[in-house]
Order: C-alpha cells, then structure tokens, then sequence
C-alpha cells in the first residue's frame, strides 16, 4: 500500500481494535522524509512500532513500480507528502492525498491554506504546480476529500482552476 502522509484520516485503518496489523501481509509504502517525521511524532508511536517491519522508504519523486506507479512530492502538508501517478497503458490516475482539502475552494484558491499545511508557503506552491501539471496533462485525478467518488479532472481557468467530476 502506498501512503500519502501519516495523519489519522490517512493510516487509521492500517491497525484493527487489537492493535495488530490490520493487512499483514502488505508492504507500507511512504517517503523516507514522511516515515521519519512520523517516527518522530509522539502520537504515532503505537502505530509506528506495529508498522514498522512493513514499512519501505522511497525518495520523494521515486518510480516506486518502474512504468506503473511513481512518486510526487507535494511539499508543505507534512514533512513528506507524496502524491502517486499510477500507470496503465496510456492511461494515467493522479492520486492527490491532501493537496487539496475541498472540490471548490482548494482548487480555486490554491493559495489558501489549511490549519493542517505545517509549511503554508511551501503547501500553496506545490498544490498549484501540482494542479497546473494535472491540468496541463489532463490528468485524471482521485481526491479523496472530495465529494463521493472523488474522480475528475483539473481545469486551467484563468490564474486558477476548476474541478470538472466525473460523471
């Protein structure tokens, strides 16, 4: 499995009530900058110690798969917030973690940040080179914090963006 960031809404399911390993069998897949600021974290200690033989560092920007899944660093969010290209064919899904918070509001104003951006500055310059890359690519892109199945696509508008869903 492949994680974006370590905050809660984002590993919350990787334990069961017992503390255990909710997939055993998979491999955790996160950026060496993101794995070592959540070893650092107080909060994360439990979850750390459980996950840790699962887990494989990459550098942000990695061919994780070569020709199927590569790493994109979105700095800011957290020390290491990776988004993730997947590859199929000439088809291509850009799966965004917290680079964006909310369908409009996110994507119009790539410059307003959230509480939870630890480097504002360095979060609105990513998620606008990030929504300016998906936009020019005509990325299809997955967003899970956006309205229900959080697949669409990035539009160039003006200085900003628009989110056009799926239908």
């Amino acid at each position: 499995m492949f994680l974006s960031h370590h905050h809660p809404d984002h590993v919350g399911g990787l334990l069961g009530k017992d503390g255990a390993l909710a997939f055993p069998n998979a491999n955790i897949h996160l950026s060496a900058p993101e794995w070592e600021a959540m070893k650092k974290d107080d909060g994360s200690a439990k979850l750390v110690a459980a996950i840790a033989p699962k887990v494989e560092t990459f550098q942000p920007g990695a061919a994780i798969v070569p020709g199927v899944v590569t790493a994109v660093a979105v700095d800011g969010h957290t020390p290491g917030h990776s988004a993730y290209e997947i590859a199929s064919g000439d088809q291509r899904l850009l799966y965004i973690g917290d680079t964006a918070h909310h369908f409009v509001i996110s994507v119009q104003r790539p410059e307003w940040t959230v509480q939870y951006d630890q480097n504002a500055a360095l979060a609105q310059t990513s998620r606008r080179a990030l929504m300016q890359r998906a936009a020019d690519g005509n990325l299809r892109i997955y967003a899970v914090h956006f309205p229900f199945p959080g697949l669409g696509r990035f539009k160039a508008q003006g200085d900003s963006f628009v989110w056009e869903p799926e239908r």
